[in-house]
């Protein structure tokens, strides 16, 4: 009947955490609402630059997105979340996601959070359709996850050594008073069957690494994290390949 509203409302509560609790509600009239946001929060600079992304909701009705986040304890009044659009540049959006993802990804830009204190995030979708929205909390030091480090290098030192270095992270600004501690993750291969070994936490960004076959070819990876162990560690590096020299040097 013309005028009808239909609710659903689903609550699902997580438990205690940086996903303490996640309420999903639709709201229809007359029509299918937009997909709920599946977001994904990260800290990739302690403890200034943090972001939330979920990806483009396939095409159907346009979307528009609102997005606010506050104090779990607090009584001011809900920030607005600085937006930015699939495809968008920004110089807040610090972080680039991959290329294969980068046109599919809103990003929500949190500044200025503080250490210590749990937040609410709201994402709500809304088009002609309805509404739904998106709301979960979280702390800023469970959501550390710096990015890659960059720049690997590998150097065969002697028949069986070689040099590892790297340099930490760009985008991760305040290496003097909050440093990273790195994982070296190595790969190779014995009758097509894929080994690894993965070695660390290193305080510098550089590693000697002993003990390798001459002749076998290795690829190395770093990833970094936050020294005192806060949140996870970052994605690996993009991969380095060497062969380990069969004759002394």
């Amino acid at each position: 009947m013309a005028g009808t509203v239909y609710v659903t409302t689903i609550i699902l509560i997580l438990g205690v955490g940086s996903q303490a609790l996640d309420l999903l509600k639709a709201t229809s009239v007359l029509g299918d609402p937009p997909s709920t946001p599946k977001v994904h929060c990260w800290c990739s600079s302690y403890p200034n630059v943090t972001f939330c992304s979920w990806p483009e909701p396939l095409p159907s009705h346009p979307t528009q997105y609102i997005a606010t986040y506050s104090e779990r304890d607090g009584n001011a009044d809900p920030k607005t979340c600085h937006l930015v659009p699939p495809g968008s540049s920004s110089s807040a959006l610090t972080t680039e996601p991959p290329p294969s993802l980068s046109e599919q990804l809103w990003h929500c830009h949190l500044p200025n959070l503080k250490l210590l204190t749990e937040y609410i995030l709201n994402i709500t979708a809304v088009h002609s359709g309805g509404s739904s929205f998106h709301l979960s909390s979280f702390m800023l030091e469970d959501i550390v996850k710096p990015d890659p480090p960059v720049d690997v290098r590998v150097s065969p030192l002697a028949t069986k050594h070689v040099l590892v270095e790297w340099s930490p992270p760009p985008t991760w600004t305040s290496t003097d008073i909050f440093p990273l501690k790195y994982q070296i993750l190595y790969q190779w291969e014995i009758r097509g069957s894929p080994k690894f070994n993965n070695l660390g936490p290193f305080e510098n960004t550089k590693a000697e690494l002993k003990g390798l076959i001459p002749g076998r070819t290795y690829q190395f990876q770093v990833c970094a994290k936050e020294m005192l162990g806060l949140g996870q560690c970052s994605d690996w590096s993009s991969p380095v390949k060497i062969t380990i020299p069969t004759t002394k040097l």
